[in-house]
């Protein structure tokens, strides 16, 4: 997406359903796995060990906070949702904290100048975070009766 990472993709997939089967540890503890093999095998963007551990390790492992519901079929979207505002909330830390001195001085665009850290990091995390929020909602609520049958053989 930008110069920096963020991609649209349905990688979250697996661990909300890892999540919403075995709970939080079981969710946060894959996605901290899983972002550490995305950053070294993925070919992960990072500036030192701050930046790999927060938008790769820790902002997948809070994608696992979408456990908080374990098996409520009903929760399922809200779930998958608090799973896609956590990851964003590390994205944006890491934002304000690590990327803050690649924001642009004096750009404009709509206007809204980005030459603050805060705005810029929201701007910046929400363009490709949006749509992953969206196509993990949509997937997780398609994926509803499935997970509800499996996890009844459980």
């Amino acid at each position: 997406i930008g110069v920096f990472g963020g991609s649209i993709d349905f990688v979250m997939v697996p661990l909300f359903i890892i999540a919403f089967r075995h709970g939080v540890a079981y969710g946060v503890g894959s996605g901290l796995v899983f972002g550490l093999i995305k950053c070294l095998i993925g070919g992960g963007i990072g500036w030192g060990l701050p930046s790999i551990l927060l938008d790769y390790v820790l902002a997948y492992g809070a994608v696992g906070l979408a456990g908080l519901f374990k098996r409520k079929n009903w929760a399922i979207e809200v779930s998958t949702f608090i799973g896609c505002i956590a990851r964003f909330a590390i994205h944006f830390i890491s934002g304000i904290t690590i990327y803050m001195i690649t924001v642009p001085t004096e750009v404009e665009s709509i206007g809204v100048t980005f030459a603050n850290p805060v705005i810029y990091s929201i701007v910046y995390n929400a363009i490709y975070m949006l749509p992953n929020t969206v196509i993990a909602v949509v997937v997780m609520a398609l994926l509803r009766y499935p997970l509800k049958k499996l996890n009844q053989k459980f």
